[in-house]
């Protein structure tokens, strides 16, 4: 759904989302978001009551469920899913972003991980929740390729560690070379996990 399409608060939400993957809970300011949403700054209050802190932990909340949701669209692009073609889709939207449009964004649910976790309890519980929401959504896909359904957790929060942790190294060195790194050597692993392989 285009931003145009989504109502104010919805588009608030996706705003704030965009610019804590870009600058951070901290550097990312009720005002801006507003301005970003197109949104009157008067709608702030009323839609977020609990101000800074609700419409991070609902970016957060956002950005899992996208996150999740990608998942069946990757699965859907490939002719025969596998788990390494799964990986493989997963790390290429971050490569096509950085080859594209630079390495300015992450993800946001890592950023405000690492800008709250320790400060704001509820921000914690909200990106675990949505890491939660988006290993739940591989580890499904993973047992629906034959992956045996006690090693598709394991295996769904290695996929995401390390593409959180490739992501990290790709912006930190402005290259792709670790997002290809971690898809090729893991796609061996994550396809002889499969049953009866």
């Amino acid at each position: 759904m285009a931003k145009a399409e989504r109502g104010p608060r919805e588009r608030m939400v996706f705003s704030a989302a965009q610019l804590i993957r870009r600058n951070g809970v901290q550097s990312t300011g009720m005002r801006e978001v507003a301005v970003d949403a197109a949104a009157p700054r008067g709608s702030l209050q009323h839609y977020f009551p609990g101000g800074k802190t609700q419409l991070v932990d609902e970016a957060v909340e956002w950005a899992g469920g996208y996150a999740a949701g990608r998942v069946a669209r990757f699965l859907a692009a490939l002719p025969q899913p596998t788990p390494s073609g799964l990986f493989a889709e997963m790390v290429r939207q971050w490569t096509d972003e950085y080859e594209t449009a630079g390495f300015a964004g992450g993800c946001p649910v890592a950023a405000a991980t690492v800008d709250c976790a320790e400060s704001v309890p509820s921000t914690r519980t909200a990106a675990s929740a949505a890491f939660a929401t988006w290993t739940g959504a591989v580890a499904a896909a993973l047992t629906g390729m034959g992956v045996p359904a006690e090693r598709a957790g394991a295996l769904s929060t290695l996929m995401i560690s390390s593409l959180e942790g490739a992501i990290l190294l790709a912006r930190a060195e402005q290259d792709v070379k670790a997002l290809t790194t971690v898809a090729r050597e893991l796609g061996p692993l994550l396809d002889a996990a499969v049953a009866g392989r």
